[in-house]
Parts: structure tokens; sequence; C-alpha cells
């Protein structure tokens, strides 16, 4: 199980076996099942993710009650709801598992204990940083010049396999359209 957090780390920076034990000893395993939550809107958050298996949804609640899918999570992914981990605040979004999931849950303390004592790591974190970044922003802007079509086969790209894990309704809201525009889709 281990193997896959410590083949992401090392495509970014090179750490020992040793190492590679103290990061583990920052972690607490977790594992959650099919609709649970690891995060809820208006609660703590105390944990930064990163899945080992499984796959998650990271969603906003409008106010009137509408799920906009803000991000999927699949293996070797990492997720929270960042402005309240790192500012200790409560929860703007909610993570729930679209399948049993498997993760490594670090917590603040973990992660600057991390940082302090392996510097290394921040180099590790900065990348994983920026790409989330990058990943946003080029969200944010499919969303706003991409017609529906592009932006499903933008999903299908960002996400190999979704189609077969999670079920269209999802997938509509992850693209902001209803299930019934998905499926009027002509999707050759």
């Amino acid at each position: 199980m281990t193997n896959l957090l410590k083949t992401q780390i090392e495509q970014v920076v090179l750490v020992t076996d040793g190492d590679f034990d103290f990061i583990l000893s920052c972690f607490i395993f977790k594992k959650y099942k099919k609709h649970q939550f690891l995060i809820q809107e208006g609660e703590p958050v105390p944990y930064l993710f990163f899945i080992d298996k499984g796959l998650l949804k990271l969603v906003y609640t409008d106010d009137n009650a509408k799920e906009h899918i803000i991000d999927f999570a699949m293996e070797g992914w990492w997720e929270t709801d960042l402005k309240a981990f790192y500012s200790q605040s409560l929860a703007s979004m909610s993570l729930e598992c679209i399948e049993d999931t498997q993760v490594y849950a670090l917590d603040l303390e973990g992660y600057n204990k991390l940082r302090k004592e392996l510097p290394v790591i921040n180099e590790f974190f900065l990348d994983k940083t920026h790409k989330g970044f990058i990943a946003a922003q080029q969200r944010i802007l499919s969303m706003m010049k991409n017609n529906t079509t592009e932006r499903f086969f933008e999903l299908q790209e960002r996400f190999p396999g979704i189609m077969q894990r999670v079920p269209k309704s999802l997938l509509a809201a992850y693209i902001g359209v209803s299930r019934e525009t998905l499926s009027r889709l002509d999707l050759k």
C-alpha cells in the first residue's frame, strides 16, 4: 500500500528508505466506506489526504442545496479543503467517498514536522501545489470558454477510467450540466 505514496514522492525528490519511514510515521492510514464523509461542510478539517485506493468527490453545496463537484480524487491524488486545512477553520466543502477508499491522512502538525525535519519534502509539496493550482486554473478557464462536449472530453482525459466508476449524474455535476443534458450529447 505504501508503494504508491513512495513512488509519487520519488517522482519529484529522492528519499532514502529511512526518510520514507519518517514520512510514513507522520501519516495515519484510514479506511472509509462508500458514501462516508472524510470532511463535512461546517466542520473542522484536520487532514490532508493522499488517496491510496478508491475515489472521492469534493463538493460545494450552494444555498439552494445544489451540489457542485469541485473535483474528483482517485488513486495517487491529494485532496482536502485546503483553505480550511491550512487556516484550521471550518470546511466550506465536503469530501465524500464514491467508492470504498483507503487514504494516508496528514495533519497540519505532521505536515509542518515533515517540512521542518526533512527539507527535501518542501520541494515535493511545492511541486504538488503548483500542479494543483495549474489544474484549478485550467478547470476555471474550461468552464468559462468550453462547451459541454469539450468539458466532457477534458474530464475523460483528466480522470482516465472515470466513466466506469462514476454515475452520469456526478459526471454532469462536474461539468456543470444536468444529467439529461449530458445524456443528449453526441459523444462520438
